[in-house]
């Protein structure tokens, strides 16, 4: 595990979200269904068996999910309802895409329910956490990693400021690397 810092808020609060490291009893079943619901986990890997996610859903529950630097669970801020998961991480050096010679670069990722897509949830979600560790981090490259075929997280890395530097395969597929400096998320 990398010693370099990630965000270190255990709740980033945006408008109709909340960001929280904090897995909560109360979320089992949103994150049941956002890891077995097949459209979600098309471009990630495909979707995993309900006994398998229940088991791993129990495990981080207990072994408490604020032992993972940089994850998150997003949440509506009014009734704190599940709403997916984003992690803004060290980008492990034995992976494929990295823009730094040393690697271990900010990764951003999320994964929201079906029922949340198209609201603006995902954008308003890595805007906070972005914007967060820009407060709290120094300048440096964030990275964004999806599938080359999965264009709507394309799209949004591009509204969010990130842009293409190359592609590569990993997990049997090409992958998209964007890049942006955390900078240009300072208010």
């Amino acid at each position: 595990m990398s010693r370099l810092p990630t965000l270190s808020a255990t709740e980033v609060p945006s408008e109709r979200l909340l960001l929280r490291r904090a897995l909560h009893d109360a979320d089992r079943e949103g994150f049941i269904e956002l890891s077995t619901d097949p459209e979600v986990q098309e471009y990630i890997g495909g979707p995993r068996p309900r006994s398998e996610v229940e088991q791993r859903f129990d495990a981080v529950l207990t072994a408490n999910a604020t032992s993972s630097p940089g994850n998150y669970v997003i949440a509506d801020n009014t009734t704190n309802r599940f709403i997916g998961t984003l992690m803004l991480a060290r980008r492990s050096t034995d992976s494929p895409g990295h823009v730094t010679e040393d690697g271990e670069e900010l990764e951003l990722g999320y994964v929201l329910r079906r029922s949340a897509w198209g609201a603006g949830f995902a954008f308003e979600a890595a805007t906070a956490a972005l914007r967060a560790a820009a407060d709290e981090l120094p300048d440096q490259p964030v990275l964004l990693v999806t599938q080359t075929a999965n264009t709507r997280s394309l799209k949004l890395a591009a509204r969010l400021g990130f842009r293409p530097i190359s592609t590569f395969e990993e997990y049997g597929a090409e992958q998209t690397l964007c890049t942006a400096p955390l900078s240009m998320f300072q208010i």
